[in-house]
């Protein structure tokens, strides 16, 4: 007859033996779960410190205390409070928050506030003169009710304008295609493409 064990002599079997080790390995990590946890806060506090950003909307300085995260088209509405530009999806899919950045397309919605330091941003508020006259492609969208609820109106412009700049406006076909990144839910396109092809020669570097 074979004598007992160790393990069982002191009432541990190989089953119960194994199961309390795996138990305490498992315990091992959760230990230190708290030191990672309060580390991996602190590098997000640590992101969300306001960063003084110098901006350059529509030819005026803008000096302003903002989250490093925050998008430049929640700096227009929000911050510098040129409503204008508009949130449709805020996902880059819809072309609502379209401003030119240097006289490049810009989809705002997509752009940190803080990658456009001593760039010249320009909205649909900076087109029109000083004296109220409007940008030859705000009147020609007029002249062609190139619209119907308006609400990505300003973003149409602002891309229309960049499109031409562009050198994309040639003909009806190139200006669907380039400006095929702005939706309108009314279905205002013909008007639309209209409305570019007047404004192309005298928007040119405007």
């Amino acid at each position: 007859m074979s004598q007992p064990s160790a393990l069982s002599a002191t009432g541990l079997n190989r089953r119960s033996f194994m199961t309390g080790t795996a138990s305490a390995a498992a315990a091992v990590p959760l230990l230190g779960s708290p030191v990672k946890a309060e580390a991996a806060h602190g590098s997000g506090a640590e992101l969300r410190q306001p960063v003084v950003t110098s901006l350059r909307i529509n030819k005026q300085s803008y000096e302003l205390s903002i989250d490093p995260r925050t998008s430049l088209l929640d700096v227009l509405r929000d911050h510098a409070g040129l409503t204008g530009t508009k949130k449709g999806c805020d996902h880059g899919q819809c072309g609502a928050c379209t401003v030119l950045v240097d006289g490049k397309r810009v989809l705002s919605c997509l752009s940190f506030a803080v990658m456009n330091g001593g760039k010249e941003v320009t909205t649909i508020e900076g087109l029109a003169s000083s004296d109220g006259a409007l940008h030859p492609m705000q009147q020609a969208f007029i002249d062609h009710d190139a619209f119907q609820c308006g609400y990505c109106t300003p973003g149409q412009i602002m891309s229309a304008i960049g499109c031409v700049n562009e050198g994309h406006a040639q003909s009806e076909g190139d200006i669907r295609e380039y400006m095929s990144g702005n939706i309108c839910r009314c279905a205002a396109y013909p008007n639309i493409v209209a409305a570019i092809m007047q404004a192309r020669d005298e928007t040119k570097g405007a």
